[in-house]
């Protein structure tokens, strides 16, 4: 068997952490609020029903206060895709619900249900939550919502008893049920971030395709642009590459670009950019660097890539860098001028680098 608790989710990563919990807030944000509404008005209607079942020295009105709370709250989770406010306002969901619980219970007799509503909370509420953090005070809200009623009425220590050893049930219930769910949830994450990855990634290089890196690279220009940073686009081309191919095949071309990608993605910051545009043309967007700076850090990898072994001797690649001249300048613009400076790059005799 499979262990239902083993911890798979990313949280060893901070950047995937968030990403995690983001997805979970789309997927289970309708359901979060669905929950919500049906929860006030089941509330109410619970309210109504029992005051035609027995009678309570609280009046209906009084017992009512917290079905306008729950419907504002509904409400305005249904506009919420923060992760942690969206916790937030499911533990004030189920505070309010408790507060509900004490205020029906006030006034039982003996012997009557008063027990169930307390003991359901736990369980329908144990898919909602998004992290462990808010699980745990959810599971202890439940545990100890109803206590104010069972200390300040009469109640006897066997129905005390029941209401301890009824609570551990329910609560070990609804830890199963959110072992399952929590399990259920990050397997479709995973699944579909692995097909994202298809999708925008080079199945050779592991880089970023030429549209997927157009698209973060003209987000990346507009963050860089408000930020009043420079930025520069390398564009680079392994030289002779289809002789590479002709004279010894295309398996030893696949491994010069693994070997091509492996060293750009060796040398590359957190916040640079790396694509492969062609066959064997790649792109570096480098935010930060002013025009000088990236010609360096092109020279950097035309040097590193003479490690780089074919069988007809050491890889060599012509780079091409262009500045970023203007804040409205297009990414597609911009990596224009670096492939025209790669251009003069070939055209002077490969294995340089030319700044446009």
């Amino acid at each position: 068997m499979r262990p239902l608790f083993t911890n798979r989710q990313p949280t060893d990563n901070p950047d995937q952490h968030r990403d995690y919990t983001r997805y979970l807030a789309q997927r289970m944000g309708p359901m979060i609020h669905a929950l919500m509404l049906v929860a006030g008005l089941a509330y109410l209607v619970a309210m109504v029903a029992g005051t035609l079942v027995h009678a309570s020295p609280l009046p209906l009105s009084l017992r009512l206060v917290p079905v306008l709370p729950l419907l504002l709250v509904a409400a305005v989770a249904r506009r919420v895709q923060h992760p942690r406010l969206l916790s937030l306002l499911a533990l004030l969901c189920v505070a309010l619900l408790e507060i509900g619980v004490n205020l029906d219970g006030i006034g039982h007799l003996p012997g009557q249900p008063w027990i169930m509503p307390g003991l359901l909370l736990p369980v329908a509420s144990s898919v909602v939550w998004l992290e462990t953090w808010d699980f745990a005070i959810a599971m202890a809200l439940c545990a100890f919502g109803p206590l104010p009623m069972l200390l300040s009425s009469s109640t006897s220590g066997m129905h005390m008893v029941q209401y301890l050893v009824y609570m551990v049930i329910a609560i070990a219930l609804s830890t199963v049920l959110r072992g399952f769910m929590a399990r259920t949830l990050f397997e479709q994450y995973r699944l579909e971030r692995q097909l994202r990855e298809q999708v925008n990634t080079d199945g050779l290089t592991g880089l970023l395709l030429r549209n997927r890196f157009l698209e973060l690279g003209r987000l990346a220009l507009c963050d860089i642009s408000r930020q009043q940073k420079p930025a520069c686009m390398l564009f680079l081309d392994a030289d002779h590459f289809k002789q590479l191919n002709d004279d010894h095949g295309h398996a030893a071309g696949d491994a010069a670009l693994i070997a091509l990608a492996a060293t750009l993605r060796a040398q590359m910051r957190q916040t640079d950019l790396i694509g492969r545009i062609g066959g064997e043309e790649f792109a570096l967007l480098l935010p930060g660097l002013n025009l000088r700076q990236a010609g360096e850090r092109a020279e950097q990898l035309r040097l590193a890539m003479h490690s780089i072994q074919r069988p007809d001797g050491a890889l060599t690649v012509s780079i091409g860098v262009a500045e970023c001249n203007h804040v409205d300048e297009a990414i597609e613009s911009l990596l224009a001028r670096a492939d025209q400076a790669m251009r003069r790059a070939k055209n002077g005799g490969r294995d340089r680098v030319v700044s446009g």
